[in-house]
């Protein structure tokens, strides 16, 4: 029997959603091969929390923990932290020079995929389109109409590197652009403001499955808001719609699309890529590397269609670690 730590939790606004994706990992665990640990992550403490909610300080210098006197080391830890510090690299940093073994890509894919515009920048040359977009950092001068000239409106303000939707603004007219910015700022010090594009939102998960690279069937995303914001994503205010009602050619394209970007990167583990969908041409918003992994989240709906259960996708990504 393997032990394996279930890490959730982090340093962001995530963090809610990260506990119930980690509590699923946990639910769902093949029991007859691996006993699985619930790892609290927050700034003020790592703990072990175990079925009675009694916690046990992780002692960082080797990433264990003493339960009853017993000193308990793991083999594998699998990553459920959206955010900081487990989307961003500095777990997987960690881990690789704690030599465990972990489920996510490498430290450098995990830093590049969640800075928006670098990542964007990264994937250009190898023709994957994306919105036209401009840049600001904490503390820059704001010069309205130079942003509206260049991606004009509506267009959408966005933190650079923060999930779940949190801080991102459609902005209208030029007057609500400093307001929206104010709002990124909250999650960010870098912020990434993109024209709209008028199409079909879809999201596609990328995984290794078995030792081959799967493209899972494509959600339709159908917001009932404006956009597909925090409400939309976590409190019913939208469809998802897998397989997504879209041409078996544009199917095969974002797929594509999704599986080069997984592959140029040189990912491991799971990747969900956000696309909208304008004149039968894919641009590419943003790819999730520690994707929801709720019972309602993308990735196991996906999975669902391409008849992945639950504990096979669990496993699957801990053998791969382990390998």
């Amino acid at each position: 029997m393997k032990n394996i730590a279930i890490i959730m939790g982090g340093y962001s606004s995530e963090y809610k959603i990260s506990l119930i994706s980690g509590n699923v990992v946990h639910q769902y665990l093949d029991k007859t091969k691996y006993i699985g640990f619930r790892i609290h992550i927050f700034k003020e403490k790592w703990v072990y929390v175990d079925e009675n909610d009694a916690e046990f300080p992780i002692d960082k210098n080797d990433f264990s923990v003493t339960v009853n006197g017993q000193k308990i080391t793991f083999d594998c830890v699998f990553n459920a932290i959206h955010g900081t510090p487990g989307e961003d690299g500095l777990m997987q940093a960690y881990f690789e020079l704690l030599n465990i073994p972990q489920s996510s890509c490498d430290y450098y894919q995990s830093a590049l995929t969640f800075n928006k515009r670098d990542l964007l920048s990264v994937l250009k040359p190898y023709g994957i389109k994306t919105a036209i977009s401009y840049y600001l950092n904490k503390g820059d001068a704001i010069n309205t109409a130079e942003i509206v000239k260049k991606v004009g409106l509506p267009c959408f303000v966005k933190p650079n590197k923060a999930g779940s939707s949190f801080g991102i603004s459609k902005v209208k007219t030029e007057a609500e652009l400093p307001i929206a910015i104010e709002v990124a700022y909250k999650e960010d010090n870098e912020i990434i403001i993109e024209s709209f594009l008028d199409g079909t939102e879809v999201s596609v998960g990328v995984i290794n499955y078995k030792g081959e690279i799967k493209v899972l069937p494509i959600t339709e995303i159908v917001s009932d808001n404006d956009f597909f914001d925090y409400e939309a994503k976590y409190e019913g205010k939208s469809q998802e719609i897998t397989p997504a009602r879209i041409s078996d050619e544009l199917t095969q394209k974002v797929g594509e699309t999704a599986k080069r970007a997984y592959e140029v990167l040189k990912m491991k583990g799971f990747s969900r890529s956000e696309f909208i969908i304008v004149d039968n041409e894919p641009y590419m918003l943003e790819m999730n590397t520690i994707p929801g992994l709720t019972t309602e989240s993308l990735i196991p709906q996906q999975a669902k269609a391409a008849g992945i259960s639950l504990e096979d996708l669990f496993t699957n990504a801990i053998e791969l670690a382990l390998s």
